[in-house]
């Protein structure tokens, strides 16, 4: 692949320029002269034809296209400085950034991190949690692991794992928990994704009616709920071993319902790094282990 001519220069000076939100600053920080940034950073905006700072009578402040452009940049000045300074000292690190759904990563992944870091001690792994939501791109992430279907645009997927749901709540409300029906007349904990107690309901042979209960956008702060007792949480008993294991919250029933599988992306326009296959590789084995 040809690659286009990047203004490192240019794009430096806007880097620094937008950490400081001033020109002088980054001047200082560059050992340039302020003129000097000023003229990268315009050349920058004239030939990306969009300007990246309004400039304001106090300083600079971001337009959407220069915070568009900040993270991606910043992340790779920080990925090319600690490269030189690895080689330079003979412990090059290789960094990989990894974006998880929030359950995954505290139930799953985390537990398991310290064999990946011993089979692979050169990568510098750097974990972020999200709620499903996630922009590869914006967020200068190399992979994500997300919860769905597999289809999402401009994407590749590896499927992981499916993590069907059943309702899990705490022992005193399953002892008033006797058919499946009974739920009926508890609190249900639910996520944004609207279908999910139905189709549950569905599995258990009941018709339910429009349920009413609280919403949240995280799996975690929805088992944080029913550990509170605030009602039974539809949720993943693969990802919450530790509290089933330790009695905080049981499954009342047996039923289960499968809407989806967590799946490991990444760009399609991106080529994969050698952090990015020993990630693929690894957590692909782990995951039928």
């Amino acid at each position: 692949m040809v690659r286009p001519h990047l203004p490192l220069n240019a794009l430096r000076a806007f880097e620094a320029s937008a950490r400081h939100l001033s020109f002088t600053r980054a001047a200082i920080e560059l050992c340039v002269t302020q003129a000097a940034i000023s003229h990268q950073v315009k050349g920058l905006e004239a030939r990306l034809g969009v300007q990246l700072f309004r400039r304001l009578p106090r300083g600079l402040a971001l337009t959407d296209e220069g915070l568009a452009l900040v993270p991606t940049l910043a992340d790779s000045f920080d990925r090319i400085a600690e490269l030189v300074e690895g080689i330079a000292t003979g412990q090059a690190t290789q960094l990989l950034s990894v974006a998880a759904v929030g359950t995954f990563a505290t139930g799953w992944l985390m537990p398991r991190l310290p064999a990946f870091h011993a089979a692979n001690p050169r990568i510098d792994l750097r974990l972020f949690t999200n709620n499903n939501r996630v922009d590869l791109a914006g967020e200068g992430l190399d992979l994500a692991i997300r919860f769905g279907d597999g289809a999402w645009h401009g994407t590749e997927s590896v499927g992981l794992m499916q993590a069907p749901l059943t309702p899990l709540c705490t022992p005193a409300l399953a002892r008033e928990l006797h058919a499946p029906r009974d739920l009926l007349a508890m609190p249900l904990l639910r996520s944004y994704r609207a279908d999910e107690w139905s189709r549950w309901f569905a599995v258990a042979g009941i018709t339910a009616s429009p349920l009413k209960g609280p919403v949240f956008d995280s799996s975690l702060a929805m088992a944080e709920a029913a550990l509170q007792g605030l009602g039974v949480a539809l949720a993943p008993p693969a990802m919450l071993t530790r509290v089933l294991d330790d009695g905080a919250l049981v499954r009342p029933f047996a039923q289960e319902v499968a809407t989806g599988r967590y799946w490991l992306t990444w760009l399609k326009s991106r080529t994969p790094s050698a952090a990015m296959v020993a990630f693929t590789d690894w957590i692909g084995d782990a995951c039928t282990d």
